[in-house]
């Protein structure tokens, strides 16, 4: 791979990927509609070119994507814009990889999978999908099968780190940054999966580079399980912080919709909160490499830093 264009690249994955690509001598392209974001983060990199722009024009996506190998589809709309936006997104970009002959890589998540029997769920899993959200995805890893362009399509758990901005427990991180009183979504003692995403772009990179990953899905774990109590418990004492943390429930963001859509649509994800998906990676460390996992403790205070440094 000479050179790459990373759609989102001010997202909390597409930024950490773009900063993967950089750091082994890959020229990137980072698009993304906000233009001052974009340089804000990038500007003093020399491998990096800023291009900022609209995923739905599809002459302007063409032009970005005139001279790369691959495309990595890191773009995270609002769960608002699914319904209308998403498969209209992914045909544009299947469209101009085809132009520009590029292969994709896709960052996706773990909502086709729908819900957990309690064992974790590997890419032979069937994929059931319970929601508006997980059919959707299941739409769109459909959309790429059939398009006829080499795609790898990595399944990860929720995100969180440097600039992750719709993760869940950025939303708390930064409440808690901030000295305000913090919120943590779902319940606080279930065991769950979240990504650092500089570990996730670590994993998808990788795939990308080898040809044999080509045409196929893959699972990209996180560090481990771990439950709320403890995440609050690693963050108070990086932080200091001793507020007490809210719960926001299911009601909660039910009433919040009301106002609110894009909290709205967060209620019907809440499955994963009560009856958490838990990704397998045999595949992956058997077929590619061992999965970069960074420590709980090592990427919250990470990821910490990073809003403090904005204060």
């Amino acid at each position: 791979m000479r050179r790459a264009l990373v759609l989102g690249a001010t997202g909390g994955m597409g930024y950490s990927i773009v900063n993967e690509l950089s750091s082994r001598g890959i020229k990137v392209v980072a698009f993304a509609r906000n233009k001052e974001k974009l340089t804000q983060m990038f500007k003093a990199d020399p491998n990096i070119v800023i291009q900022s722009g609209d995923v739905f024009n599809r002459k302007q996506l063409e032009n970005v994507a005139s001279d790369v190998d691959v495309i990595f589809q890191a773009i995270n709309i609002p769960y608002g814009d699914w319904q209308s936006n998403l498969i209209p997104l992914n045909e544009n970009v299947i469209t101009t990889a085809k132009k520009v002959s590029a292969k994709v890589a896709i960052v996706d998540n773990i909502y086709a999978y729908g819900k957990s029997n309690g064992d974790k769920v590997s890419e032979t899993t069937t994929k059931r999908p319970n929601t508006r959200k997980g059919k959707l995805r299941l739409d769109m890893e459909k959309l790429y099968k059939n398009s006829g362009v080499p795609y790898v399509i990595a399944h990860f758990p929720d995100f969180y780190g440097p600039y992750a901005e719709n993760a869940q427990l950025n939303y708390m991180i930064r409440q808690i940054v901030a000295g305000k009183k913090a919120r943590f979504i779902g319940k606080q003692d279930v065991l769950r999966e979240h990504i650092y995403t500089p570990d996730g772009a670590k994993a998808i990179v990788e795939l990308a580079l080898r040809e044999d990953s080509y045409w196929q899905c893959w699972n990209i774990p996180a560090y481990d399980v771990i439950t709320g109590e403890e995440i609050i418990k690693l963050i108070r004492e990086t932080t200091g912080y001793t507020k007490k943390v809210g719960l926001v429930t299911k009601n909660m963001l039910r009433f919040i919709g009301l106002f609110n859509k894009q909290m709205r649509e967060f209620v019907e994800m809440q499955y994963l909160n009560e009856d958490p998906v838990v990704l397998d990676g045999r595949k992956f460390e058997e077929h590619i490499a061992p999965i970069p996992k960074t420590p709980y403790d090592k990427g919250l205070k990470n990821t910490i830093n990073v809003y403090k440094n904005e204060v």
